[in-house]
């Protein structure tokens, strides 16, 4: 079964130096008909104005995810970590028993876009922990880069959920396709570029779910890059 999340659809919070669009329900935005998918509970796509930011806050029992797309993200966080996100940037951050931290835009003259992503982990109250990882563009040329899983392999970054996350940037006409096992479900955001997915057309900002299909089967309609998600249900 295929369910296309279009982008125009998505919610959107405004609050000056933030714009947000929300995949799914968050804070005050509530749509019955997307409230997570699996353990993928929060795909937003955050724009922050030029020296903004979230200030402290704390999270707990939720693996967050951050791939930035354009500008710096300053992090840092009560574990005592401190960082600078770039464009190929991915890091993980499992908030465990508890964790505070805060997210601001590094630059005081250019905007920061990045996806925060939440999944829920299979485990609780475990100590918060900390990871970032760098995948250049060449590396998601072509292919499906694995850039979160849950067992750390192919130098992804470790999330406590039996998911894996990739990542890939195509050219006009190149196809790929993942295959879905029994029982698993596939979710494809895509980031920016057009992208026919299963036979669904997607551009930049829709998603589309995947249940009960064998393989998730992708081409490029021009240089595309998304994400793809095979997750437990």
């Amino acid at each position: 079964m295929l369910q296309i999340r279009k982008n125009e659809a998505r919610g959107l919070a405004n609050h000056g130096w933030l714009n947000s669009h929300h995949s799914f329900s968050f804070g005050s935005y509530h749509d019955p008909e997307h409230v997570g998918f699996g353990p993928l509970l929060v795909i937003n796509e955050d724009r922050v104005a030029p020296g903004q930011g979230f200030g402290t806050h704390g999270h707990r029992d939720m693996e967050i995810i951050s791939y930035v797309l354009d500008g710096a993200l300053a992090h840092k966080d009560s574990m005592g970590t401190g960082s600078v996100l770039h464009y190929g940037d991915v890091q993980r951050m499992s908030a465990g028993n508890g964790v505070r931290h805060s997210e601001f835009n590094d630059s005081p003259s250019e905007g920061v876009h990045f996806l925060q992503i939440w999944i829920q982990p299979n485990v609780g109250g475990i100590p918060p922990s900390y990871e970032e990882k760098h995948f250049a563009p060449d590396s998601k040329r072509g292919q499906l880069r694995l850039i979160a899983s849950g067992d750390g392999r192919d130098g992804s970054v470790l999330i406590h959920q039996d998911a894996a996350l990739y990542a890939s940037i195509l050219g006009a006409g190149e196809r790929l396709q993942h295959p879905l096992a029994a029982g698993r479900l596939g979710y494809v955001h895509v980031i920016r570029g057009e992208l026919v997915v299963n036979g669904t057309a997607l551009k930049g900002g829709d998603a589309l779910k995947l249940s009960d299909e064998a393989k998730v089967d992708v081409e490029a309609g021009g240089e595309v890059e998304f994400l793809l998600f095979d997750l437990p249900r």
